[in-house]
């Protein structure tokens, strides 16, 4: 049995969280059987016309409106803030209940600890299916169906309603999470309302098209959106080369719990024997692009001596007849090339006094220009 206090007047925001409430308590019956739990309001309305206003729409009991009875309740729960739902074992379930949904039913200390434990051993490392499939799902989709066709021969094609009208019909294509075995997966934590987002999700674009190219397709991205609706969701994917979860699945919010997401964008690198490789994998795109394969320790180890070894054999600085100041030697994570106007990483020739970078390679030609 668990106390849910709560009043009609809330911050923006409650409406939502009280159709989820409803949502998640009928499927928790559901699940577990109608008598194993039972939801009582405790009102903290200020009259009874605000608490029948305030109950007539919720699926659970009901203790009487009555004011002294509040104060009392609130007293011997040590109730603090609204929403609270308090389970008569005093465990305060909110929390449990935002974090695992259905899943921290009982809500007991002891199903915590449970829970909890079950997410170490899927960040320490597992079957690739136990983190990414969920309830009978075991697959993936993509909204890009011509480019991972290549890469996913043995694909289903369904025909998808993206933007929410019947001139935007689009077609998705779904992905079995067995096809991803055995490869490194980047698991790319992100939303298209983020606009650090935008400018990562063209890093790793480049990233991923190079490593699809030369590893023999042993790289896959899987975004894990924090879109705040499910067309923003569909608009997002129609732009992104590499698979997802479902926007309605609930894995989302686990992966994000399992890995800690706290800040977007964020990269979990996965090693082909599902073990995690690095929590900070943004940094490793964005410094190293895909030079950064299979992002093991060892690897950017070689990859920065090589990067030294490169700077060693060019000059500290220099002088440019294309440019009035002298440029010196930087090492740059991207930038554009003042001379070609390409795109380039690592070693530039900068200027301290003006907004110029130009390759390494580009300096004879520049010379001879």
């Amino acid at each position: 049995v668990g106390q849910f206090d709560t009043r009609t007047e809330e911050p923006p925001g409650r409406n939502t969280e009280r159709e989820r409430d409803r949502e998640l308590y009928n499927t928790v019956r559901k699940s577990v059987g109608e008598e194993k739990l039972e939801i009582i309001l405790v009102s903290m309305d200020r009259d009874e016309t605000e608490f029948r206003q305030h109950y007539i729409c919720m699926p659970w009991l009901a203790v009487p409106f009555d004011v002294k009875l509040q104060q009392r309740l609130s007293k011997l729960y040590h109730v603090r803030h609204l929403p609270s739902l308090v389970t008569l074992n005093q465990e305060d379930a909110v929390g449990l209940i935002q974090e695992y949904g259905a899943d921290a039913f009982p809500f007991t200390k002891k199903r915590k600890e449970e829970l909890k434990a079950i997410d170490e051993a899927k960040r320490q490392g597992g079957k690739l299916d136990e983190l990414l499939a969920r309830g009978g799902r075991d697959y993936l989709v993509s909204g890009i169906c011509k480019e991972a066709c290549n890469h996913y021969p043995e694909h289903h094609i369904l025909t998808w309603n993206f933007f929410g009208s019947s001139s935007s019909v689009e077609r998705i294509f779904l992905v079995w999470i067995s096809e991803l075995v055995g490869k490194t997966i980047g698991l790319y934590f992100g939303g298209n309302w983020c606009p650090p987002c935008h400018k990562f999700v063209e890093q790793l674009k480049e990233a991923y098209h190079e490593l699809i190219s030369t590893t023999n397709q042993s790289f896959e991205v899987v975004f894990v959106s924090t879109d705040k609706g499910e067309e923003d969701f569909n608009r997002h994917i129609s732009n992104m080369p590499w698979l997802a979860i479902p926007y309605k699945d609930k894995t989302r919010q686990d992966l994000c719990r399992i890995f800690d997401i706290k800040r977007i964008p964020a990269l979990v690198l996965i090693a082909p024997n599902g073990s995690t490789i690095r929590a900070n994998g943004r940094a490793m795109i964005s410094l190293y692009g895909a030079m950064a394969y299979p992002f093991t320790e060892s690897r950017i180890a070689e990859v920065e001596a090589l990067l030294r070894k490169q700077g060693d054999g060019l000059p500290q600085q220099l002088s440019n007849p294309k440019h009035e100041h002298v440029l010196k030697l930087v090492m740059a994570k991207a930038y554009v090339c003042d001379f070609c106007q390409k795109h380039g990483r690592f070693w530039s020739f900068s200027c301290d006094v003006c907004d110029y970078d130009l390759h390494p390679t580009c300096v004879d030609r520049t010379a001879g220009a």
